[in-house]
């Protein structure tokens, strides 16, 4: 049994999370201990409950320690037993978060695969729904994983009861991927979304975001209104708002920046702050990153052959993805500079093989 100290490095959810899932994908037998023993409620959260159950349903997996609060869990998993379900978290802990966990045992089950999960779609903290959509698996698709996920409803706080739905098809072997040239800037899109709110909410947060890019120096191709009341079937149940921004370059990369709305907060600062993120990341002349890479270490650790990544930001999330992959399946990587600073990545994955294969 592969034995990890949870409060290690970064010594959040994500840490717990990518264990599980390697564990999963390899079936090899895990034990985490002080888990998040460092946060202000330390333990398993409803939402971590959610991702480590998904992943045993998929596995046929034995736990231990299953309960919110636990400080120790055990992942015993067995051979792939694939059927379609859902995940209520039951609050609005983050759906994207609970599909970090999931998903590569979801397409490395041998079948096509459906789960619905029911949640917080837009975070303060954790990656938003639409950064799924229109950054992390267009990306992954490079890696021959073929995969999608459709926004039934958004998710705010504090109701959450956003509706996400994840298909996979069945993955053999991942290819590895290499984005290390910046290339050229092909277009910047993007979306405002709003529910239970005036129209001009959405409206102004465009015209902000619209303003600073262009100020920048940087066009923008399109930015699509999402505008939802009452009478909307898929309108959220609590009152939320937020923009998001992405950029699609020539070699590959897609970056991003992205803000969400709050109460008394401006329209104009919401979107302000996500063209400056986006700006700021333009601007690093690396094609990924910081919160992508985080995302990718555990496919690379899995492709078969040499990954190459160039990081606009080293940060311990992603040397903990690193550590952790390299712990449980064998995982090689070298880094090429320093946390806070821009990096070249290189990640010699083991080549894993799929059920089907």
């Amino acid at each position: 049994m592969i034995e990890i100290d949870g409060s290690a490095m970064e010594g959040g959810g994500q840490l717990l999370r990518n264990a599980v899932a390697l564990s999963a994908v390899s079936c090899k037998p895990l034990r985490v201990y002080n888990i998040r023993s460092k946060r202000s409620k330390p333990g398993l959260r409803p939402q971590h409950l959610s991702a480590i159950g998904g992943v045993a349903r998929i596995v046929n997996a034995e736990t231990k320690g299953f309960a919110v609060g636990s400080r120790e869990i055990e992942f015993i998993p067995h051979e792939a037993k694939a059927s379609d379900f859902c995940i209520d978290v039951g609050t609005a802990g983050s759906v994207t978060l609970v599909l970090q966990a999931i998903m590569p045992a979801a397409v490395f089950a041998g079948k096509n695969l459906r789960v619905d999960v029911i949640g917080g779609t837009n975070n303060p903290m954790a990656p938003p729904v639409d950064f799924l959509q229109r950054v992390l698996f267009p990306t992954l698709q490079k890696m021959s994983v073929s995969c999608n996920v459709a926004l039934g409803r958004r998710g705010f706080y504090p109701k959450g009861q956003g509706i996400i739905s994840l298909a996979t098809d069945p993955t053999d072997v991942l290819s590895p991927i290499v984005i290390e040239e910046f290339g050229d800037l092909e277009e910047i899109r993007g979306i405002a979304y709003s529910s239970k709110l005036p129209d001009h909410v959405a409206r102004r947060m465009i015209e902000s975001a619209t303003n600073v890019l262009e100020k920048a120096g940087y066009a923008v191709e399109s930015l699509d209104l999402e505008v939802l009341d009452q009478s909307s079937e898929n309108c959220a149940l609590d009152i939320g708002c937020g923009i998001f921004l992405s950029a699609k370059l020539s070699s590959g990369g897609i970056l991003s920046g992205d803000a969400l709305g709050e109460r008394g907060k401006p329209s104009e600062i919401v979107g302000a702050e996500a063209a400056n993120r986006l700006v700021e990341q333009l601007r690093s002349n690396c094609p990924v990153d910081k919160h992508l890479a985080d995302q990718l270490i555990v496919w690379a650790s899995l492709a078969k052959g040499e990954s190459r990544l160039r990081i606009g930001e080293l940060t311990l999330h992603t040397l903990t993805a690193v550590e952790i992959s390299s712990r449980i399946v064998g995982s090689e990587v070298r880094i090429e500079g320093q946390v806070g600073k821009s990096c070249t990545l290189i990640c010699e994955g083991i080549g894993f093989e799929g059920s089907s294969v």
